[in-house]
């Protein structure tokens, strides 16, 4: 893909994330919340998650393709922390990532 393509493929998946708003706002927000609600400050689970954003942004932009790893161990502390997130599509999750 040529970097151009690659540019306009990051920046649709930018404006998808704005349409993830739905499920940042329940399961995968919830995850969030709870962890950085419990801590009273950001909690290193938030962190790795936060720092999945850019291997989220590939994957979503690749529609599934490209896994990074801080998206792996991202969706892995979501999935062990918020028990609606084991229900949720690795997708819709690293959509719900990007709309932080």
């Amino acid at each position: 893909m040529k970097p151009a393509a690659s540019l306009f493929a990051l920046l649709a998946c930018a404006s998808l994330a704005a349409h993830a708003g739905s499920i940042a706002g329940t399961s995968a927000g919830a995850a969030s919340a709870g962890s950085s609600a419990s801590s009273g400050s950001t909690s290193g689970g938030d962190k790795l998650v936060l720092a999945a954003r850019e291997d989220a942004a590939l994957f979503v932009a690749s529609d599934g393709t490209l896994r990074g790893a801080r998206l792996e161990a991202a969706l892995r502390h979501l999935r062990e922390h918020d028990p609606a997130a084991q229900a949720v599509s690795d997708l819709r999750l690293a959509q719900a990532i990007l709309a932080r």
